[in-house]
């Protein structure tokens, strides 16, 4: 079941970073030079806090 949540979270927060990606370039009024770095951080950072969150739920760490 824990793989579930994962792969759940995971299909989220690949979207959710897209998502603020896109809207910190309209913000800044341009395309980010290196866009896949950009996306890579977000989503990085966006899963190591989430997948610490579930493990923390669950009971597991």
């Amino acid at each position: 079941m824990d793989l579930v949540y994962f792969v759940i979270t995971a299909a989220v927060l690949y979207l959710a970073a897209d998502r603020l990606l896109d809207a910190l370039e309209r913000r800044a009024g341009r395309r980010f030079e290196q866009r896949s770095l950009v996306f890579f951080a977000l989503l990085l950072a966006m899963a190591l806090v989430t997948f610490a969150l579930i493990r923390q739920l669950l009971g597991h760490g």
